[in-house]
């Protein structure tokens, strides 16, 4: 991987981790920060396990790598959310 690849996966995992804040249903108190961590790890592993089952290249849109990304964030957002959220709300 070329520096501008990781730098595209950086961006990408930006927009990854926003969407997978948005497919977690409810209302995450964790900060922003976190989600964007959240989202560039999920894009590198997306891109990992897309490149492992055969994959990551394709002749368009890699859709199925895409999926992956944006369900591990909202795996990793929502355990985050779960976990960061515990003993921090005013009831």
């Amino acid at each position: 991987m070329e520096i501008s690849g990781i730098i595209t996966a950086l961006i990408i995992g930006l927009v990854i981790g926003a969407l997978g804040r948005l497919v977690v249903p409810g209302r995450q108190s964790m900060p922003i920060w976190l989600t964007l961590v959240i989202g560039v790890v999920a894009a590198l592993l997306g891109t990992i396990i897309a490149g492992a089952i055969g994959v990551a290249e394709t002749g368009g849109v890699d859709w199925i790598e895409l999926f992956l990304q944006v369900g591990l964030a909202a795996v990793g957002v929502a355990i985050a959310a779960g976990s960061f959220g515990r003993g921090r709300r005013i009831a």
